[in-house]
């Protein structure tokens, strides 16, 4: 019977390592930042969003142990994305969102939604008033 299954593969060292670094990166801190007190009394709270995301691979090659005949690797990739501040004054809490620039045209169209909504709205509107008359 081959025990080389109870034999701790390097594998396991290099995604334990690669998850080990990324939560040296991220931790409650960066998604809920340090509180920030400006003199007029106001505190400033900051909010972030993260994604990550990580792989590892390897091949062990011939029939020798793993340690002589093992090749791997492993990356990681973080992103921390502002989205926005708790503002605390005088024991009142508002949100303010970080408005974030569209990134492609879809983006832009499906923000300018609204506003074009609103234009052929009172078009109408408009249009009906001088009907009526």
């Amino acid at each position: 019977m081959d025990n080389s299954m109870d034999k701790k593969h390097p594998l396991n060292d290099l995604m334990r390592s690669t998850m080990e670094k990324i939560h040296e990166m991220v931790d409650t801190n960066t998604i809920v930042g340090e509180p920030i007190t400006t003199p007029d009394g106001v505190t400033l709270i900051p909010i972030s969003k993260i994604s990550f995301g990580f792989g590892s691979g390897g091949g062990d090659y011939g029939k020798t142990t793993p340690k002589e005949n093992f090749g791997g690797g492993s990356a990681a990739g973080v992103k921390i994305d502002p989205v926005a501040f708790l503002i605390i004054k005088d024991g009142s809490t508002r949100v303010l969102p970080v408005a974030v620039p569209p990134v492609s045209t879809v983006d832009r169209v499906v923000e300018m939604v609204p506003d074009i909504m609103d234009k052929v709205e009172k078009y109408f509107d408009k249009k009906e008033e001088k009907e009526s008359i």
